[in-house]
């Protein structure tokens, strides 16, 4: 069976040039969203999925209407595969039932592989290179240790209040525990 899937961003948009490709190409149901692709939760993508068994294909009018990445696509597709389920793009002429759409679609994981070995390196490279210059990263102490002080020489005066202590240092109750517990 086939089944095609397709997507818009925004309510503004229409699914018809889509549908039309999609019943063209022979798809015998059709499901849709109209979501942003970068979304998690597409319910016409899921109710797609959970309708397709071995032997069926998942066609999609463009590959960036079904994946909200490159690594996400590959990772859909390769799920895909393993069901024993094709995939076809039209406007890629990308078809996995096939031994070219398969070399294809591998190429395209090769270089999704590729792209987050990069990106990790960079990512590593940066952080080593703040670090050698004195950097640490994450959130900045809303207390040094002068006001630490403060807040507990504060909290040991009967006569303020906790909300007292922290309009005054203007800190969270939370942050306040957190650092009178750190003794």
């Amino acid at each position: 069976m086939l089944i095609g899937y397709a997507r818009v961003s925004t309510q503004d948009q229409k699914l018809s040039s889509q549908r039309d490709a999609l019943k063209q190409a022979g798809c015998e149901r059709i499901y849709t969203d109209k979501i942003s692709g970068a979304s998690e939760n597409r319910s016409g993508l899921d109710k797609a999925l959970d309708q397709l068994r071995a032997g069926d294909t998942l066609i999609v009018w463009k590959l960036d209407r079904l994946g909200r990445s490159l690594s996400h696509l590959v990772e859909l597709v390769n799920d895909l595969k393993e069901r024993e389920i094709g995939f076809r793009s039209l406007q890629e002429n990308i078809d996995t039932t096939s031994g070219v759409g398969k070399l294809v679609f591998h190429i395209f994981a090769s270089l999704a592989e590729f792209e987050r070995d990069l990106i990790r390196e960079r990512t590593m490279a940066g952080l080593n290179s703040a670090r050698a210059r004195g950097r640490l990263g994450g959130r900045p102490k809303v207390m040094d240790d002068k006001k630490a002080a403060m807040a507990r020489s504060m909290h040991q005066d009967d006569e303020l209040s906790v909300k007292e202590i922290c309009t005054t240092l203007g800190i969270s109750r939370t942050t306040f525990y957190r650092y009178l517990q750190a003794k």
